[in-house]
């Protein structure tokens, strides 16, 4: 099967590899040209054979819109644009709505894997109509892992990237856990080896998970992690699942506290925190380290 891959950054590109690997023609752009397969989106339009399915991995936002949009104007009735980008579940609609007038199909995919994911496959996710999906099965099948899991037709149009805004609002959640469970270790008397403790977690353990084995790899490199600035960013995923944990008054304690604790770790000096100690000073005359 052909596709054309848009975007062959550290996701895009590993992806490209993948497909490749699995017998499928890959025709691949990118704004650098060292690692595009052609010069231009409409190059790349005119490589491949109609009907055509085109995949786009790039920021989310005025990039992923200006590229749909690009395409709208390239594509011809028939083809498909699937947006694999970690873009808002609400986006999807209006830009199928944008293409359908043109007989474009539109899917959206989360995926998931990261740069393990050539060597371990792809976590999909993804929205559409069936007929789309059962279309596009040989490139799902070449990027999930082998197996019977790995993959979900998980509804409609927008599904997929609502089911992949989930997904990483636990991620924050497992994340938050493990690097809380890092510290008191580190600053427990009675512990003295962390990095052994964190070992013996990986088997047998009803906490095994990969995020467990990513950690202890971080600290094979690294034991105390002080190479390390204790910054981390959100990148819109997390916010939006608390968002919908509001609108739908359903209670997200964890993935809510820890996407908090992502906020606190851009503050030097917490402003709040202050407040609590001038309150501290003011009804009970504690101590305030100036």
């Amino acid at each position: 099967m052909q596709l054309g891959l848009i975007g062959l950054g550290r996701m895009g590109g590993n992806m490209r590899e993948r497909i490749r690997s699995a017998g499928h023609e890959v025709v691949g752009y990118d704004r650098n040209p060292d690692i595009a397969d052609v010069a231009s989106l409409a190059e790349l339009v005119g490589k491949l054979a109609a009907p055509r399915v085109i995949w786009t991995m790039v920021p989310a936002g005025e990039i992923t819109e200006g590229t749909i949009d690009q395409l709208a104007d390239l594509l011809s009735p028939g083809d498909i644009v699937i947006d694999g980008g970690n873009s808002k579940f609400t986006d999807d609609q209006p830009r199928a709505a944008r293409l359908e007038p043109k007989g474009i199909g539109y899917m959206d995919c989360g995926v998931s894997g990261g740069i393990w994911g050539n060597q371990n496959g792809y976590a999909l996710m993804v929205g559409g109509a069936a007929e789309h999906v059962e279309r596009c099965m040989p490139i799902f099948e070449a990027l999930k892992p082998a197996g019977p899991y790995g993959f979900v037709h998980a509804g409609p149009v927008g599904a997929g990237h609502y089911t992949k805004m989930v997904h990483n609002g636990i991620e924050y959640g497992m994340m938050q856990a493990l690097a809380e469970g890092w510290e008191l270790l580190e600053a427990s008397e009675y512990v003295d080896n962390v990095p052994g403790a964190i070992k013996s977690w990986r088997e047998g353990s009803v906490v095994k998970s990969w995020l467990l084995d990513l950690l202890d790899r971080a600290l094979d490199g690294d034991p105390e992690l002080g190479k390390l600035k204790g910054y981390a960013e959100d990148t819109g995923e997390g916010r939006w699942t608390v968002d919908e944990a509001v609108r739908l008054a359903v209670p997200l304690h964890v993935i809510a506290a820890s996407l908090f604790a992502r906020f606190e770790s851009r503050q030097t000096d917490s402003p709040a925190m202050k407040a609590v100690a001038a309150l501290r000073q003011q009804f009970g005359g504690h101590a305030v380290v100036g």
